[in-house]
């Protein structure tokens, strides 16, 4: 098996075995991912089941097979870990401090990027 489902395989996995479905009513782990018992599973599960069925699914999607599935990171979801950030952009601009008029310094007007006028010291 491909190395990008082993992970959401394995949490999925671990999300059935502590599972009411498997764990009190004893069923097979393969009987509760199927639709009369699927329901009572946690929403975790179903979420993993729904993932790992797309990942599966993007092994042999042909506009993923050169690049490949996107690797998928359970384990820092469990340790309860955010995400990192996608875009760490900055302001356009450096912010502005108001001036009264009255400064001795010297003063330049800029225009930023939207359009405005900003004092730059």
């Amino acid at each position: 098996m491909p190395s990008s489902c082993k992970d959401i395989r394995a949490a999925l996995v671990e999300c059935l075995q502590s599972s009411e479905c498997v764990l009190i009513q004893r069923h097979q782990p393969t009987d509760c991912l199927r639709p009369p018992l699927l329901e009572t599973l946690p929403t975790r599960c179903q979420q993993l089941k729904k993932g790992y069925g797309e990942c599966k699914r993007g092994m042999i999607d042909m506009r993923k097979r050169f690049r490949g599935n996107q690797p998928i990171a359970v384990s820092k979801e469990l340790e309860g870990e955010k995400p990192p950030q996608l875009y760490a952009g900055g302001p356009t601009a450096s912010p502005v401090k108001v001036t009264s008029g009255h400064e001795d310094e010297k003063v330049e007007t800029m225009i930023g990027l939207d359009g405005e006028r900003r004092i730059v010291r």
